[in-house]
């Protein structure tokens, strides 16, 4: 096993238990898909990692311990997985759920979804992939209740996106139950789901009846999950809005599959700020919107960054909210603070009275790494506006 020289800096990072290794900090990296004993620059051992390049960092420190990333040692991390999601196990109102979520669960680089008796496994980077057998293996080994198995390429250089990998086929489309509502799914089609999982807890609150009686307009919306919650919680009007054309037909599924009727209920292809332009012309208002964009975009028009357009969401919302409205603002840059994120927030208000009426992070499925403040990226507030 190759040896890898950590300066200073990286040093402190790995013993504050922050496992990502950064490219910054190894500007003359040659090594790559591969394990290595990492060391400091007195030769000291500080514990076994592997190097693969993804979106995020150039490898991760998988053990404080000489270790092997072989069937066994993974047989021991899904385990532990497993003991921890007992509670998503005996639930009998919920079939989708994470598994496993990278270093909060012992290895970055992959993540375990389960959509009832189907895994879906999503690769980061090559070395996961490369030794994915092992992995595969040991899971089949923990889990041997799971019918069959999905994949996901998240990384450049493959033909292919997606893939059956084992055990039984699943449908082309199916239902899985999430705090009691029925969402339609998909496996093996492109790098999407049909459903964001991570957003369970927020969900749950529109379930709950926090849009009783109320028209929510949903921007962004993808599938509008968070529509189909809202009106499952009693929600009288929704409007989901998005700019892909096949938002319409795969919002519509989820609706249809809760016997929710589609008469007070609209789906709009529309960029989001054209969609602010249309209801400010027409005198449309809304009780609760809920903005949850991605965390950058570009399109003809302009360009669209969390970190620096947020309050420009905000602003256009509160022009078309109703008097006592709420708010529900989220976004998933691992890269932007809390703090930052809600330096942004009140930079759209500008001085306009609100109240914080609820804060959610990652849900209790998707273990992150605590000592790691970006590990648990979902930052979401609901937000009462005082006017």
């Amino acid at each position: 096993m190759n040896k890898l020289t950590v300066n200073q800096q990286a040093e402190e990072k790995l013993r504050k238990g922050l496992f990502l290794l950064e490219k910054k900090d190894f500007p003359h990296l040659s090594l790559t898909n591969q394990c290595v004993e990492v060391r400091n620059a007195a030769g000291k051992f500080l514990g076994t990692a592997y190097l693969s390049a993804q979106n995020k960092g150039i490898g991760w420190l998988i053990s404080h311990e000489r270790i092997t990333a072989d069937a066994a040692f993974f047989r021991g991390l899904f385990a532990q997985a497993k003991d921890r999601r007992s509670a998503y196990r005996q639930a009998a109102h919920t079939s989708a759920y994470r598994l496993f979520n990278q270093d909060g669960d012992g290895f970055g680089g992959f993540t375990v979804d389960l959509y009832n008796d189907f895994a879906l496994f999503s690769w980061y980077n090559e070395f996961v992939y490369a030794i994915k057998e092992e992995i595969l293996t040991a899971f089949r080994d923990v889990f041997p209740e799971v019918a069959g198995a999905y994949e996901k390429i998240r990384f450049k250089g493959l033909a292919y996106e997606s893939a059956h990998v084992y055990g039984a086929e699943a449908p082309d489309t199916f239902i899985v139950l999430e705090n009691g509502v029925r969402y339609q799914v998909f496996l093996n089609d492109g790098l999407m789901t049909g459903i964001f999982l991570d957003q369970h807890d927020v969900r749950a609150s529109l379930v709950d009846g926090l849009a009783a009686g109320k028209s929510l307009l949903n921007l962004f919306s993808y599938t509008a999950a968070f529509s189909a919650a809202a009106a499952m919680g009693g929600a009288r009007q929704t409007v989901s809005v998005d700019l892909a054309k096949r938002s319409r037909e795969l919002s519509e599924a989820h609706f249809r599959a809760n016997g929710l009727a589609l008469d007070q209920h609209q789906f709009v292809v529309m960029e989001a700020f054209d969609y602010f332009r249309y209801a400010k012309r027409h005198h449309l208002q809304y009780d609760v919107i809920v903005l949850d964009p991605p965390s950058f975009a570009r399109n003809k028009k302009q360009t669209f960054s969390v970190a620096k357009d947020y309050h420009r969401l905000i602003r256009e919302a509160l022009e078309i909210l109703s008097p006592q409205g709420l708010l529900i603002v989220s976004t998933n840059a691992a890269n932007l603070s809390k703090s930052k994120f809600k330096e942004e927030i009140e930079k759209g208000f500008a001085g306009l009275g609100h109240r914080y009426l609820a804060e959610y992070g990652l849900p209790a499925d998707f273990v992150y790494n605590k000592k790691d403040r970006s590990s648990n990226y979902l930052k979401v507030f609901t937000i009462k506006v005082d006017k």
